[in-house]
């Protein structure tokens, strides 16, 4: 249940972010203010008494005392509050295991995760300072650490800007099969959920490090991907690239192809 409602809220937090527009570099910028102890952040969980309501992630704390409702005591999130729990944000493991800082081993989608959730509270909360540990040294320095959460970071979105890439250049194909009729792959201009102006033919690509094969649709006209449409070429769009295979007996230029049982 934790791990679907943490799913959740960070889905709310991406769509918030992308509808309002945000500098995707903006986690980089280093967080001002106070330097704060493990022991005195621990003091800020917003129970009566306590001086704030506080949490951190990758070693930046924030004030979240405006979201109470989730990160207050009795708040869906009040775990969060108090320490940094940078680990839980991105797997949605709220148990004790999962509420640390320790960011090692997680995937590149889960890092990607960190980012959205430092960007999502740098533009909806006050930021107040660093949390000496993990992160930060005694001066407020980046450690060894940070500096590696940082580029793994910078790694998954240089991955993740090629992925969106070269779905641009080869969205995959509609697909479906029966026993009765066998395969059938074609190409629109909205398969793969990737709208576009061009239709294009079914093909097979290979990826180097992937055994199989998937389908795609390729464009069959203009210069190929990445050349400008000025420059000579044989105006058969993305048709010679040698990731790709034609599906044997089907007609190379269709934007359908059948192959039956």
């Amino acid at each position: 249940m934790w791990r679907g409602a943490a799913a959740a809220l960070l889905c709310l937090g991406a769509a918030c972010l992308l509808g309002r527009g945000f500098d995707p570099r903006a986690w980089l910028v280093p967080p001002r203010g106070r330097l704060l102890s493990a022991a005195e952040l621990g003091r800020y969980r917003g129970a009566p008494g306590e001086p704030g309501l506080y949490l951190a992630v990758l070693g930046r704390v924030f004030d979240v005392e405006r979201g109470r409702r989730h990160y207050g005591p009795g708040g869906a999130y009040s775990s969060l509050a108090g320490r940094d729990a940078t680990r839980a944000f991105a797997t949605g493991d709220f148990t004790q295991a999962g509420l640390v800082d320790d960011v090692s081993g997680l995937s590149q989608g889960e890092m990607l995760a960190v980012q959205s959730w430092l960007v999502f509270y740098g533009q909806h909360y006050k930021p107040v300072g660093k949390l000496v540990g993990r992160f930060y040294d005694e001066n407020g320095a980046p450690t060894e650490a940070l500096r590696q959460a940082e580029a793994a970071i910078e790694e998954a979105q240089k991955l993740k800007a090629e992925s969106e890439q070269r779905q641009q250049q080869f969205p995959p194909c509609n697909s479906e099969w029966s026993s009765a009729k066998g395969s059938r792959f074609w190409c629109s201009r909205q398969s793969g959920g990737v709208s576009r102006d061009w239709t294009g033919v079914p093909r097979k690509l290979y990826q180097p490090g992937s055994r199989g094969s998937r389908c795609v649709c390729v464009r069959t006209a203009g210069a190929p991907w990445g050349q400008p449409d000025s420059a000579e070429h044989s105006d058969r769009g993305d048709l010679d690239n040698p990731q790709l295979e034609e599906y044997e007996g089907c007609d190379p230029l269709a934007p359908q192809c059948v192959l039956k049982v």
